[in-house]
């Protein structure tokens, strides 16, 4: 699984973090890293929360088996 970050969408709310304090990580600027990065399995339930705690639809998943 993959996340994969708008940070054209991101307000900086900060709730990735809160919610996925191991799949997400801030730059200094206080918005999350953008791209796509891995999510390593141990931490895909974290990334799921995060994903759905968004209230910009900022973050989503690849990869996610259904």
């Amino acid at each position: 699984m993959h996340v994969i970050f708008d940070r054209v969408r991101c307000q900086g709310h900060g709730l990735c973090v809160i919610h996925a304090p191991d799949a997400f990580e801030l730059a200094a600027d206080g918005y999350c890293l953008p791209g796509e990065r891995p999510v390593p399995p141990a931490f895909e339930a974290q990334a799921r929360r995060a994903v759905a705690g968004c209230p910009e639809r900022a973050i989503t998943l690849k990869g996610e088996q259904q």
